[in-house]
């Protein structure tokens, strides 16, 4: 599966807890990282040496993306609660 155009839900919905370019103390779950386009939604570092690991991991799939950028907030959204219980 390849990423979605225009969804950026990934970048927006998970907590990052490493430090990750311009956010040092990493990314709180529901805030859209500062590397994320609003243009485009796209990484702005995505294919560069600055881009992170964790982000790297990250791999587009149905059962995290969905159908729309709506269903993957909401699905990344309850798997976020799911791992900080």
């Amino acid at each position: 599966m390849n990423c979605r155009e225009n969804c950026g839900a990934c970048c927006i919905a998970p907590s990052i807890a490493s430090p990750i370019p311009g956010m040092p103390e990493g990314k709180p779950a529901g805030v859209r990282c500062v590397n994320l386009n609003l243009d485009d939604y796209r990484c702005a570092i995505w294919g560069t040496a600055s881009y992170p690991a964790v982000c790297e991991r990250f791999a587009p799939s149905i059962d995290v993306c969905g159908a729309s950028q709506i269903e993957a907030l909401e699905l990344i959204r309850v798997m976020e609660l799911h791992t900080s219980l």
